[in-house]
């Protein structure tokens, strides 16, 4: 296959690390890069970069764009990818249309742009739905479902027995907020790829909907 370097869209609850996590089984030489691990993964580690990330995030402010940038090409460097010859997948950065240039001219430096842009579309209806229904052990980081993946013993993590909880914003008025959010800052971030030719979008209401498309159209697009 040729080299795959491509950015993962979807709002929250849409099903992205479900996705991301059965592309990496199924094609091995594709590395996933998640910006909200690096970012925290650095401020565990206290970095130069996470301990300034720390000190912004603690005053309730946004990390800037140009720190983040920092951010994913330390990482694509770390691990070799920044080469026309490695496959890689981006989830959450870019997040809005003013970080992606930046990345882009990064990337371009090494022959390595995106070349594969992909929006998960799931009816927000079923995402509420989710929402509505999802029940997490907050030590682990555990996520239930009680409509298709529920826990063994009602209300019990299944390793632990520890009692399983609701996220604070797992409510469908906050979740709408958020969705309306997503939308508003995903628009410009689209018609950019668009204008770029290399957006596409793949819509269902369940991960094992979506998977089989999402899966069937790298491999038309990226087979030799």
């Amino acid at each position: 296959m040729r080299p795959l370097r491509a950015l993962f869209l979807g709002a929250p609850g849409s099903g992205k690390g479900t996705q991301v996590s059965r592309l990496v089984r199924d094609f091995p030489h594709i590395a996933a890069l998640s910006s909200g691990d690096v970012l925290r993964q650095n401020i565990v580690r206290k970095t130069p970069v996470g301990i300034k990330a720390a000190s912004i995030i603690e005053q309730g402010g946004l990390v800037p764009d140009e720190t983040m940038v920092n951010l994913i090409k330390e990482e694509l460097s770390a691990h070799n990818w920044l080469n026309s010859k490695a496959s890689w997948l981006l989830d959450g950065f870019p997040r809005t249309a003013p970080q992606a240039p930046p990345l882009d001219a990064l990337l371009k430096e090494y022959s390595a742009g995106l070349n594969f842009v992909v929006e998960l579309k799931v009816p927000e209806e079923v995402i509420l739905d989710r929402i509505e229904n999802r029940y997490v052990h907050l030590p682990s980081g555990r996520v239930y479902n009680l409509t298709f993946n529920p826990p063994k013993v009602a209300g019990r993590d299944d390793v632990t027995g520890e009692p399983l909880s609701k996220r604070p914003d797992d409510t469908p008025e906050v979740f709408k907020k958020r969705l309306d959010k997503y939308r508003d800052m995903t628009m410009p971030l689209k018609e950019y790829y668009d204008k770029q030719g290399i957006l596409k979008s793949i819509e269902g209401e369940t991960s094992d909907i979506i998977y089989p498309k999402l899966k069937k159209l790298i491999v038309e697009t990226f087979h030799d």
